[in-house]
């Protein structure tokens, strides 16, 4: 178990974030876009309100599958941006008094989320910093360590155009 990872809870602890918010974001949607939990459907779909019931229904699903996470919550968090400015800041200071601390909520969880890198292409490419380069960022802005593959140390790999210009060979191309 490494520090950063927690043994893979950290991912699973995040995923858990995800479903369930979304889950909970999907329900604001299904009130309005069908009418059902306590909530009558709304008459025209061209309205501010239709508008954003079809955002928080699809963009749920989305969330909660895990499709195109990033932008879906890059218009989300948007959308709950505006409806606290637009409904809920007008009737005072505190989100607890103005009944917007949801929309405030769920606005900064979908800004979390918008600024969350997926976990393969940290380990991947990112990982392997510019040009292929070994010592590359990983999450938390910390140096990935370097495997020891040469005999002074600090050294570091020569990047992958270096070694093409070297060997000859061009972007693309397979060895004869």
């Amino acid at each position: 178990m490494d520090g950063t990872n927690r043994g893979g809870f950290n991912e699973l602890a995040l995923n858990a974030l995800r479903v369930v918010a979304g889950f909970l974001f999907l329900q604001h949607g299904l009130q309005k876009v069908f009418g059902v939990l306590g909530r009558e459907q709304v008459e025209s779909f061209a309205t501010l309100v239709g508008v954003a019931g079809i955002m928080e229904f699809a963009g749920g699903l989305l969330i909660i599958a895990g499709l195109f996470t990033r932008p879906v919550a890059f218009l989300l968090s948007g959308q709950m941006a505006a409806a606290y400015f637009m409904s809920h800041a007008p009737q005072g200071f505190w989100p607890v008094l103005n009944r917007g601390e949801l929309a405030a909520l769920y606005s900064f969880t979908w800004l979390f989320f918008l600024h969350q890198r997926r976990r393969e292409v940290l380990r991947g490419r990112m990982a392997g910093g510019p040009a292929g380069e070994r010592g590359g960022r990983v999450a938390g802005g910390t140096r990935a360590a370097s495997a020891p593959v040469s005999s002074a140390p600090g050294e570091r790999l020569p990047s992958l155009t270096r070694c093409r210009a070297r060997t000859g060979l061009r972007s693309g191309t397979a060895p004869a």
